[in-house]
């Protein structure tokens, strides 16, 4: 990575990011964070958050937590943050399954999870984020009415994600989820339409 993405980060993680070692209730240091407790999207890798933004113009009643493990979009993130000007926007440098399994039931509303990396080859789908393992843990941790929204432009992984929903009893497919899934075509997005690779929603609620 550049000298200048290292500045980036130094520079905005301060006032723009959340310290995933802080080590308190993720909750307070929310509240604190935002100034309020409001309805919380946790937003998983959201590479340089051109959509991660988008929800946050869209929704300013909603705040956003973005988590992002890779220091490069790390760093293109904060910089579009701080350019779009946005305030219920937070960004984490963590792996996504540590965020969860330190999250309580009820800090976040919804988790976004779009166009993860597919690990298309048979032998590496155990490496895949979204799976029963991720899907449980989302339906422990968002409340009765919260969402779970995956995009990928691989079916079978589709198929995967459907699957784990449909095993997991607390959370149900959601048939028509209307403007849960409206977004900005991101990068990863744009590669799969150019390769012939049309983009699946999948989106399921947790029961009362």
């Amino acid at each position: 990575m550049t000298p200048a993405k290292h500045a980036t980060i130094a520079r905005l993680a301060p006032t723009l990011g959340l310290d995933a070692d802080d080590g308190g209730p993720w909750r307070d240091r929310l509240v604190a964070a935002f100034g309020r407790d409001a309805p919380r999207l946790l937003d998983v890798g959201v590479g340089a958050a051109d959509a991660t933004i988008a929800w946050a113009l869209a929704h300013p009643d909603q705040d956003v937590v973005a988590v992002e493990v890779h220091r490069p979009s790390l760093a293109a993130a904060f910089a579009a943050v701080e350019a779009a000007g946005v305030d219920n926007l937070r960004i984490v440098e963590a792996d996504v399954r540590r965020v969860l399994a330190d999250l309580e039931p009820g800090d976040v509303t919804a988790v976004r999870v779009l166009f993860p990396d597919p690990w298309p080859k048979a032998r590496h789908h155990k490496r895949r984020l979204v799976g029963a393992e991720f899907v449980a843990r989302v339906a422990d941790v968002v409340p009765p009415g919260g969402w779970l929204h995956v995009a990928t432009d691989w079916p079978d992984y589709a198929g995967a994600v459907r699957a784990a929903i449909a095993a997991e009893p607390r959370l149900e497919v959601v048939a028509d989820p209307g403007p849960l899934v409206e977004r900005p075509v991101t990068v990863y997005e744009r590669r799969g339409l150019d390769a012939g690779r049309p983009p699946v929603d999948v989106v399921a609620r947790r029961r009362a």
